[in-house]
């Protein structure tokens, strides 16, 4: 990119970043669409504004073969914004691009196989951080967000911050989860975090300002399903899918389900109705009920 249009790919990138500002966006969803203008940009080798269709299409037939549909949705909601927002022009994504419309039902464990993950998991925050999250539903960033004052233990409840979406809930709060997330804070007396970065000494780790790593919990997950011989596709996220799927059969109703979950549309709780059948009940009382049976292991692996 020769310097002219380098100059006038700054000044519209900048322009983006302030448009982007100014209608509220969610820091992924700015970094996500910034990405997929420098990467246009870079895959022409110039400014992106005055780009025919042919070239549009020629790019995006490019990306579907490098990249995931995902990253292609991704790409194209960000162009558009481009278009509608820096450019001031209406940009005809759908003869473009035109993502398949596919509903894949998730995998999950039974409750005997989540368990069994738990208390297979070798490292002690690990363990507890499964617990935590899947006792009460969470994302793995929402986990790795709580803080000690989020936790209202004489309502047995958690306060979820800034979840998806920018919402703030209100979940149950098992009575196994809290006296596990107690007992776990003795271990790191950390003032601010449930869940502080495990790097270097008793003291730093107590003063950490950062939550442990999304790789290392990431990684913990893969190492204990494969430890557990289970050859199904599990992460993180599926011990929430898991969650969802066990209180439809525990009978929890799909509303109380949705707003634990912290869904926005019903329809996205709803596909877990395809996994079982349910019928209606209270949430707080099914979620004692569901770790009734169940006792967290503490001895740490060395």
């Amino acid at each position: 990119m020769n310097t002219t249009e380098e100059n006038r790919f700054r000044l519209l990138y900048e322009k983006m970043q302030q448009c982007l500002l100014l209608q509220g966006l969610r820091q992924k969803t700015v970094e996500a669409y910034s990405r997929a203008i420098r990467r246009l940009a870079e895959h022409f080798d110039c400014c992106p504004d005055e780009l025919t269709t042919d070239q549009l299409k020629d790019y995006f037939a490019a990306l579907v073969k490098s990249h995931s549909w995902s990253t292609v949705k991704v790409d194209r909601s960000g162009i558009q914004f481009f278009y509608r927002h820096v450019l001031d022009r209406q940009w005809e994504w759908v003869k473009i691009v035109k993502p398949p419309r596919v509903r894949r039902l998730p995998d999950i464990l039974t409750r005997a196989e989540t368990f069994k993950v738990i208390n297979t998991t070798r490292k002690l925050r690990y363990r507890v951080f499964f617990l935590t999250t899947y006792s009460m539903g969470l994302r793995l960033g929402e986990g790795l967000q709580l803080e000690i004052s989020d936790i209202a233990s004489s309502r047995k409840q958690i306060h979820i911050r800034n979840g998806k979406g920018g919402n703030d809930r209100f979940v149950p709060l098992p009575e196994v989860t809290l006296l596990a997330l107690r007992r776990f804070w003795r271990t790191h007396r950390n003032e601010r975090l449930l869940f502080p970065s495990w790097t270097g000494d008793a003291h730093t780790i107590s003063n950490a300002q950062r939550p442990m790593d999304r790789g290392g919990v990431q990684a913990a997950i893969k190492a204990a399903v494969a430890d557990s011989g289970i050859s199904r596709k599990i992460t993180m996220h599926s011990l929430r899918h898991s969650f969802a799927t066990h209180m439809l059969e525990l009978g929890v109703d799909l509303r109380e389900i949705q707003s634990i979950l912290g869904h926005v549309s019903p329809e996205t709780t709803a596909r877990y109705a395809h996994l079982t059948t349910v019928t209606s009940a209270n949430a707080v009382n099914m979620l004692h009920q569901l770790f009734r049976s169940f006792s967290l292991r503490w001895e740490d692996d060395r």
